[in-house]
């Protein structure tokens, strides 16, 4: 049952549930429809979380156990969100799917808080940012939100499903404009972003039409655009499989590109996976030591160069950061870091529940340690690119700050921050910071 098994995600433990997709839909041997609903279920449930516990926190007399609150949030994305599930069969499914998990007798609960949603739901906005459903057009008769006069941060958690903490910091360093429409961005699944390979991308852009994949060029001059939904049978086709076109981000393919890499150069790409800025510098004809921590990512890297016939010139090595690498002096290191996902949360909805000091401080940690280390295998008159998927001024600026105050023999050639547009053709969706340094 797709109820069932997205629900199962949700309460696995797991911090990114949309991860769990794959193995709770095969452990009930789910079909492709099913998996994909599945999929939705989750990925809606994440990125409108916070609308969804304003919600049930409205209709609930009192708190519901944690596993009762994930089928009500379930049941709710079904009415707001998907428009292809009646309501009788989203009411009717989630009580079976909370009778099956928490037993029957939930199910008067179930019943009576999903019918009193579709009784209050309305058609059309009311202009009152307490009632309004941000991305849709629906409202409430009363007030569910918090007020933003009061409550600015607060309100936007309840209405935009963005964590306090993080309208906060935006709002500070961005405007609250500004905040509230990346807000905006992140409450929907990005489209598919990809790259042409030593082919014109209008020449890819025509091949793809003629199999009845529809594209669009993007920001990056290299980069095409389609619905996420066209990912399977973008990767069906023979643009992909003979290596005509690989998947990556377009901030991602600009943070790429802030390397300058050249022919014959010895780069290091460290915390690589899943490979799409090394797939560049191998482009360049670059011979380049690609670094990650996990062997099975390693792989599918491999894998990736040899169908894009680029293999000739990679070298792979599990690391968790640069201390198993043995060559010294490379012209170039790229450290695309792990970081909070803050500036990609529509592709990966999960990220903004799990901010906060204590995981930003372990980050912080980490980075520093990348840098220090990446830093340390650059050759004199050698350069760096810091890149991460972040917003987050600790990870980016104020830590390249505290590194150049540190080392006088390194000086900052360039940098930027790119944020998401939504509503943009070509985007970029995703958004990230991207610096390069110069070693003295």
């Amino acid at each position: 049952m797709p109820r069932v098994a997205a629900w199962s995600c949700l309460r696995s433990g797991n911090p990114a549930p949309l991860r769990e997709v794959d193995r709770a839909c095969a452990d009930r041997e789910l079909d492709p429809r099913d998996r994909g609903l599945v999929r939705q279920l989750v990925g809606t449930e994440l990125r409108h979380r916070g609308t969804l516990r304003a919600i049930v926190r409205y209709f609930t007399r009192k708190q519901p156990s944690p596993d009762l609150v994930a089928h009500l949030h379930l049941g709710v994305v079904q009415l707001l969100y998907l428009e292809r599930v009646p309501d009788h069969a989203a009411v009717s499914s989630t009580v079976g799917a909370a009778g099956e998990t928490c037993g029957s007798s939930k199910g008067p609960l179930m019943n009576g808080v999903l019918r009193n949603v579709i009784r209050a739901r309305r058609e059309g906005k009311q202009n009152d940012p307490r009632c309004d459903l941000v991305d849709r057009d629906l409202s409430f008769e009363h007030p569910i939100f918090r007020d933003p006069d009061e409550h600015p941060h607060l309100w936007a958690e309840d209405a935009y499903s963005i964590p306090a903490p993080l309208m906060k910091r935006w709002t500070k360093k961005h405007g609250r404009d500004k905040a509230l429409a990346l807000a905006e961005t992140f409450l929907r699944e990005p489209p598919l972003s990809f790259r042409a390979v030593k082919t014109e991308r209008s020449v890819v852009k025509a091949e793809l039409e003629n199999c009845g994949i529809s594209a669009r060029e993007g920001a990056h001059p290299e980069s095409l655009v389609t619905d996420s939904s066209e990912t399977g049978a973008l990767t069906a086709t023979e643009a992909f499989t003979e290596g005509r076109i690989t998947i990556q981000g377009q901030a991602a393919a600009f943070a790429a590109d802030l390397l300058q890499a050249q022919a014959d150069e010895r780069l290091l790409d460290l915390c690589a996976a899943p490979g799409g800025k090394t797939i560049r510098f191998l482009e360049a004809g670059a011979h380049v030591t690609a670094s990650d921590v996990e062997s099975d990512k390693l792989m599918r890297i491999g894998e990736s160069a040899v169908r894009l016939q680029l293999a000739e010139r990679l070298t792979l090595v599990t690391s968790d950061g640069a201390q198993e690498i043995e060559e010294e002096a490379f012209d170039g290191v790229f450290i695309d870091s792990p970081c909070s996902n803050t500036a990609v949360l529509g592709a990966r909805p999960g990220a903004r529940w799990r901010f906060g000091p204590q995981s930003q401080q372990s980050l912080t940690e980490l980075q520093w340690r990348l840098l220090r280390e990446g830093a340390g295998k650059v050759r004199s008159g050698g350069r760096l690119v810091w890149s991460t998927c972040s917003l987050e001024p600790e990870e980016n600026d104020q830590l390249l700050q505290r590194f150049l105050e540190e080392e006088p023999s390194w000086s900052l050639e360039g940098k930027h921050l790119i944020l998401p547009h939504a509503h943009s053709e070509a985007g970029p969706y995703d958004g990230g910071f991207a610096a390069r340094l110069r070693r003295k």
